[in-house]
């Protein structure tokens, strides 16, 4: 019970500044241009408007206005408003003007009139306060959910690659292949890649293509005696930073095609570029058949996935185009990275 009425109470920052308005706000009331001097009286009907404004700004706008009961909130305001104008005609001023606006109760339109904009002042200021804070929770809340999709959408890369690497380590080693020893070593610095160095929401370039081409090395193996696999990429890669794994699924979908495929001479050019406003230009061009392919790369859970993480992580500066023909199949990816000296 404790901790819901501290939540329900202001806090310091909230304090500090409806300390500082109430403050300018009674200035602004109390000071004549006729006569500067501040008259004791001012406080005893400002401290009256002051308290209609609490009651409304920590009573009626969190258990009525912002539940939507705007019919009881407008009623309770209402009455509030009706409170202050007899406190001033029926109470105020009979103490401090018993034989001029004391002796006689005036139009309560034309006091009401006189009392709204102070009262309005103090509550506009705190309902635009709770709208900030509450715009800040959205904010950070959103953060929160697109952190626990990123990570969800992280944990399904690696059994995807990794179950797809392991069935190629299965056939070499059926076939006693001596090269076996070295798919295991590479698959090993693979997955350290993946389970540590990954963990960032990005990584150096020259990493990312390093792990890159490590996983080209390990995928050529089950093709290598009819394949013709070529990857470009530059050297000032060292100076960017990219967000990991993003660029694997596209070659691991080739590679899956291309082995699918009924072609004896397989060929993959994958080509890494960056432009001089730190754009990268990534292509992947694989040889394709549809009709011996099983898995079509836009059903892939890879795609989607790659696809999800793009939106998440690089709105509206990145474009991803899937060019397809009778016998090629190829991936556009264009992205702007960020500096690593940022």
């Amino acid at each position: 019970m404790n901790k819901h009425l501290q939540k329900l109470g202001p806090s310091s920052k909230e304090l500090l500044f409806q300390i500082v308005l109430t403050i300018v706000v009674f200035l602004f009331y109390s000071i004549d241009r006729k006569n500067p001097q501040i008259e004791g009286y001012e406080f005893a009907f400002f401290l009256s408007l002051a308290s209609c404004a609490f009651l409304i700004n920590y009573l009626l706008l969190p258990f009525f206005l912002y539940k939507k009961q705007f019919f009881h909130f407008f009623l309770y305001t209402g009455l509030l408003i009706l409170a202050a104008v007899l406190m001033e005609e029926l109470v105020l001023e009979k103490i401090y003007f018993p034989d001029t606006r004391g002796s006689k109760f005036s139009n309560i339109f034309s006091t009401s009139i006189g009392i709204l904009p102070v009262v309005a002042v103090l509550v506009g200021f705190k309902f635009g306060w709770d709208l900030i804070e509450k715009q800040q929770q959205l904010e950070d809340l959103e953060a929160v959910v697109k952190d626990s999709e990123l990570q969800f959408l992280n944990s399904q890369i690696n059994p995807h690659f990794l179950f797809n690497n392991l069935n190629n380590l299965y056939a070499h080693a059926i076939e006693e292949s001596p090269k076996t020893p070295e798919i295991i070593l590479n698959l090993s610095a693979t997955l350290r890649y993946m389970l540590y160095d990954c963990k960032a929401t990005s990584v150096p370039l020259n990493k990312e293509l390093e792990h890159l081409e490590n996983f080209i090395g390990i995928s050529q193996l089950q093709i290598e005696d009819r394949s013709l696999i070529n990857f470009t990429y530059p050297s000032l890669a060292s100076q960017y930073q990219i967000a990991p794994l993003i660029l694997i699924v596209f070659v691991e979908n080739a590679f899956k095609h291309s082995t699918a495929s009924q072609f004896e001479n397989i060929s993959i050019q994958i080509k890494v570029q960056i432009t001089e406003k730190g754009y990268l230009e990534f292509s992947c061009i694989n040889s394709f058949n549809e009709d011996s392919n099983i898995d079509h790369l836009p059903n892939g859970i890879g795609l989607e996935n790659v696809q999800k993480r793009l939106q998440l992580l690089y709105p509206n500066v990145h474009t991803l185009e899937i060019k397809k023909t009778k016998q090629t199949y190829g991936v556009f990816l264009s992205l702007q990275l960020k500096s690593s000296k940022l």
